[in-house]
């Protein structure tokens, strides 16, 4: 009797086994990688499968082709805004895209290159051994969108990168590459693109090959800062998906449509 695969219903997350004990999860949805409704649900729960996996002792997250990924599909984005039901899945999707990887006792690799923006780089940047390519455009994205720095942001970028140079990235929704990504703490290496993929393999077989409990248990306990900050994330995210039910993300989602820059209004009621 065959064993039931536990990744056999993932559409938009692409599952390899490059070497033995270790998981390659490719998100790949022919649009730059964006993170539409169905793969932000699957990002959601792989980690959950991964955790469970006997077979596997570490993964590594990438995209496919030349993109990570490009964030949020202007159609996911566009439900947030007008269906306060989706709204409610996409903020428990976040949440749990978050907490999962968090809580998944397997290491994770994320190799990043091309452009790294949204919910791809929530994970991207959660990855226990973050590595993107030198060039890899870093972009958080939600004030340049008209929401709050949810997602990913208030629970890592400080702890990663500094209170200030997470303001100055959150607030101004500045690029960064990869190589200064690394510079600033904010990334575990930066490679020349053509050793990103070795690279990456590299290091998920050293921890797969590792003493198992060792690094589950340092990883565990590590994260343990992460967990100190839920509730300043859990703030953040609600925060984040109360901007989906106002204006400014209007005018933020029609100014990428138009190739534009956003004309916001200069005035809050804060």
């Amino acid at each position: 009797m065959n064993a039931v695969d536990p990744y056999a219903s993932y559409t938009k997350l692409r599952i390899e086994r490059p070497a033995p004990k270790v998981l390659r999860v490719i998100m790949d949805n022919g649009r730059m990688n964006s993170a539409d409704h169905a793969m932000h649900a699957e990002l959601a729960r792989i980690w959950r499968d991964i955790d469970q996996d006997p077979e596997v002792n570490a993964a590594i997250l990438t995209g496919a082709g030349k993109v990570f990924s490009a964030g949020g599909d202007f159609d996911m984005i566009k439900d947030l805004m007008n269906d306060p039901e989706a709204r409610l899945r996409g903020w428990k999707e976040a949440k749990d895209i978050v907490y999962n990887l968090i809580n998944c006792s397997k290491p994770i690799v994320t190799a990043m290159r091309g452009v790294s923006v949204g919910a791809g780089l929530v994970c991207g940047l959660l990855g226990d051994i973050s590595i993107a390519t030198k060039d890899c455009v870093i972009v958080d994205g939600h004030t340049r969108l008209g929401v709050a720095a949810g997602d990913h942001a208030a629970i890592v970028w400080p702890l990663l990168c500094g209170m200030a140079k997470a303001k100055y990235y959150l607030l101004l929704c500045d690029r960064l590459t990869g190589e200064e990504a690394e510079k600033i703490g904010l990334i575990s290496l930066a490679v020349d693109d053509a050793d990103l993929d070795g690279k990456a393999l590299e290091i998920a077989t050293r921890l797969a090959n590792g003493a198992q409990s060792a690094i589950r248990l340092t990883k565990y306990s590590l994260n343990n800062w992460l967990r100190n900050a839920g509730p300043t994330f859990d703030a953040s995210l609600a925060l984040e998906f109360l901007g989906f039910a106002g204006n400014e993300v209007k005018e933020g989602l029609a100014s990428f449509v138009e190739k534009r820059e956003p004309k916001f209004p200069t005035t809050s009621p804060l």
